[in-house]
């Protein structure tokens, strides 16, 4: 019998065969936390010299920093060795080019009938502002430790560069 998940499960399969990361340590070795996109044009990894192990990577649409990151933040700070975030949103973000939620579930709404009301997507066409607000958000959060080193950078897709926003 087919499954959806085919492709999925025999590509594991291969990948089991020369798995390396056995007695891998839970722990952020570099002591990173990245919260960013789950656009798949990101290679979090890769684009930032890091291996496996070496962060905590937080990935949602639109890179935002919502009540669920924030409690991911504390447990990684506190349990898994993050000592440092970086937030990390990209150019050409669909959640950073609607003008708000409104518009996406207008969208969802009249392409498949669904009602989405009930969600916040937290989008915002302001990218820069929604980052800046994010960085703060983490900055001040009664649980997190003072003086965690917070920082904000832009990936741009298109070049694969990092452009530091607020540091």
């Amino acid at each position: 019998m087919s499954s959806a998940f085919d492709d999925v499960l025999s590509a594991n399969a291969d990948y089991a065969e020369s798995f390396r990361l056995a007695g891998l340590e839970p722990v952020a070795a570099r002591g990173i936390g990245l919260v960013t996109c789950m656009d798949s044009r990101l290679e979090p990894l890769d684009m930032l010299g890091l291996q496996p192990g070496d962060a905590k990577i937080l990935r949602n649409a639109g890179a935002r920093v919502t009540d669920d990151t924030l409690r991911t933040l504390v447990l990684a700070v506190y349990l898994l060795g993050v000592e440092r975030v970086l937030v990390m949103p990209h150019t050409k973000c669909k959640m950073a080019s609607v003008s708000g939620d409104d518009e996406v579930h207008d969208l969802i709404r009249d392409r498949y009938g669904v009602d989405t009301r009930s969600l916040e997507f937290h989008t915002d066409d302001d990218q820069l502002g929604a980052l800046r607000h994010d960085l703060e958000r983490i900055r001040h959060h009664p649980l997190l430790p003072d003086g965690l080193p917070v920082a904000g950078a832009l990936y741009d897709v298109d070049t694969g560069r990092l452009e530091m926003i607020d540091a």
